[in-house]
């Protein structure tokens, strides 16, 4: 629509992963060139993270362009396939079947040990002609843990000197979350690359909207202002999908005015008809002693925030440091509950909420009396588990405040991934106030991290 009036031999703003727009910000040029490294160097495992929408597919296209012709490579975009499925993926990609007879139905016999031996001998015939293999799986934050299970098994597929399979993991934040759970310890000992894509910088976010303008054909014939661009880096966050549906309904409001400069009037109205105004979490100033916090289940951050918005208040009525008041203290043997009690159940059986015993470290999310907290515990343990995150609780007792149950997100042993962890959660809710706790003060004992 406005591409032929702006001299534009394509939309600049396409949500398409096409590899010839990625703009090679600090962030994306040192992951790209991090990857680049892991594969010449095979170094096994890479995992790339970043939040929705930073640019994560985008980047694997553009690799998978540089990748020269001694490489093979298999792109899987959809994680939610079985641990066959996946051998078939990967098996079809390098050449080794056809997706003829994958049609046909002639590896429907065929056990998955054998599609193993299959993918292991295709990457022995490799040696002799110095080539090599990749494997980049997108979204792996929504693989299921017994495909990451094999995918672990795939990558003991070596020689005595070499990997024999590059496998990159691309995924949403909560990916290293996953990776770090206890379940998963054995696969995220082998990562041997780590990297998190950023958000542009408002300097970034106009060299990037040049970027695309230009490689669409269009950047003498249209312009943002300066303070447009501003107002485009506030609303998006500078998150690049957001800035291309920003400036995409920007360039048509400015096609509608018959206008050659984008304005930040036009740029608000943009953000206004996608409905991305800048959300403002509510602050809450003072809430009565005695007044019982109860929310509907739709709102369940909203539960959590203003759950630990009363423990702070009601810590402050009894003159309890709030340090002081966070430290577990043992629960009397009379007061202790019974393995399971108080523990939000799926089906027939309850999940197992204990601390494991084989990691040091938590993050103390949130408290809630006992009896009382159910709902608001259920609704922070449900946004924590929907983030990604393992939940564990633990019971403490505060004296005079009476008995309260405390909700703990993940198990780690790295004090820096726990500390990135935590600032995560209190991005995303600030009133939480989450911090770094160890397993001794979980259980009763110990200090802050």
């Amino acid at each position: 629509m406005y591409e032929d009036y702006y001299g534009l031999t394509e939309k600049p703003f396409s949500l398409t992963p096409d590899p010839k727009y990625l703009y090679r910000s600090q962030s994306h040029a040192d992951a790209f060139e991090l990857l680049q490294y892991a594969i010449q160097r095979r170094e096994g495992f890479a995992v790339i993270t970043g939040d929705i929408g930073t640019g994560k597919t985008t980047l694997c296209r553009a690799l998978l362009e540089q990748i020269d012709r001694t490489t093979f490579t298999a792109l899987v975009l959809n994680p939610f396939i079985s641990e066959e499925d996946l051998l078939k993926r990967i098996l079809l990609d390098f050449g080794v079947i056809s997706r003829e007879e994958l049609k046909a139905g002639r590896l429907a016999n065929v056990t998955k040990q054998e599609m193993v031996e299959a993918l292991y001998d295709f990457l022995l015939g490799l040696i002799p002609l110095k080539a090599s293999a990749v494997l980049i799986i997108d979204e792996a934050q929504n693989l299921p843990l017994h495909v990451l299970e094999q995918i672990r098994i795939l990558s003991n597929l070596e020689t005595d000197k070499e990997k024999l399979l590059q496998i990159i993991l691309v995924g949403q934040l909560n990916l290293q979350a996953i990776l770090r759970s206890t379940e998963m310890r054995q696969l995220d000992q082998r990562v041997s690359i780590r990297y998190e894509l950023k958000a542009l910088d408002e300097e970034t976010v106009a060299a990037y909207v040049a970027h695309r303008l230009t490689i669409a054909g269009g950047s003498a014939a249209v312009a943002f202002t300066v303070k447009a661009l501003t107002q485009v880096h506030r609303l998006s966050r500078g998150i690049p999908r957001l800035i291309n549906l920003i400036c995409d309904r920007a360039l048509l409001a400015g096609f509608s005015m018959k206008a050659q400069r984008i304005s930040p009037d036009m740029v608000k109205h943009a953000a206004k008809s996608l409905d991305l105004a800048p959300a403002i979490l509510p602050r809450i100033a003072w809430l009565p002693r005695a007044r019982p916090l109860t929310v509907g289940a739709a709102v369940v951050l909203m539960a959590a925030t203003l759950a630990v918005g009363a423990t702070a208040l009601l810590y402050a009525y009894l003159g309890i440091d709030a340090l002081e008041a966070s430290a577990p203290v043992p629960v009397p043997a009379a007061a202790a509950p019974s393995p399971g009690a108080g523990t939000p159940s799926r089906g027939p059986s309850a999940i197992d909420r204990r601390l494991p015993a084989d990691a040091s470290l938590t993050i103390l999310a949130g408290s809630y009396p006992v009896p009382g907290g159910d709902t608001e515990r259920r609704s922070l343990t449900q946004w924590l588990e929907a983030s990604g995150y393992r939940v564990y609780y633990a019971q403490v007792d505060l004296g005079t405040a009476g008995i309260w149950q405390r909700v703990l997100a993940g198990a780690y042993t790295d004090p820096g991934v726990a500390k990135a962890e935590a600032a995560r959660v209190n991005a995303a809710a600030p009133a939480l106030e989450a911090k770094v706790v160890t397993f001794d003060m979980a259980r009763g004992t110990g200090t802050h991290r």
